[in-house]
């Protein structure tokens, strides 16, 4: 796993569906399973907004060089850096197990800090991994630029998912 960068790309939607289960988009799950080596996502807080990040275990592998890399700019730019505090930021991350369709449970937890209830948007961000939404938050993000294209995308797939859950 280590030493090959896994690029998480693409988008979903999902619905809490029976069982107080997600499904982790197909798009999504194929790199989240590579980089795991079983089908486990980790999940996390985002540092800064109210969403979470998921990504696979291999991403773990490069936290230690993450914290120097950021030491290093805050030392350069004679900024100060908390390492616990970031490190603690890295690796408090709880692994979620998903079956072969994707559906996982959201740990209450973590759904409660982004404000995660019954519609969730996942985002890829590269080798970062994926972030996980509420809608409703992402929208409260229409004013700060560079939200534009994923608020467009989640008001698509959402009205999709809503429209297709309405025919059942």
């Amino acid at each position: 796993m280590a030493g090959q960068p896994y690029i998480y790309s693409g988008q979903g939607f999902s619905l809490l569906r029976d069982k107080n289960r997600f499904v982790l988009p197909n798009v999504l799950r194929s790199t989240v399973r590579d980089s795991s080596g079983k089908d486990m996502l980790c999940i996390a807080k985002h540092a800064e907004w109210k969403c979470l990040v998921g990504f696979g275990l291999s991403r773990v592998d490069e936290f230690e060089a993450q914290l120097d890399s950021e030491q290093a700019r805050a030392d350069a730019a004679g900024a100060a850096f908390n390492r616990d505090l970031r490190a603690m930021q890295l690796y408090n991350f709880q692994q979620v197990p998903f079956d072969g369709s994707g559906r996982f449970t959201m740990p209450e937890a973590l759904a409660s800090l982004a404000g995660l209830e019954d519609q969730l948007f996942f985002q890829g961000i590269g080798r970062s991994g994926v972030l996980i939404w509420n809608p409703d938050e992402l929208y409260r993000r229409s004013d700060d630029p560079g939200f534009e294209a994923a608020i467009a995308t989640c008001r698509s797939l959402q009205a999709a998912e809503l429209a297709k859950a309405s025919k059942k």
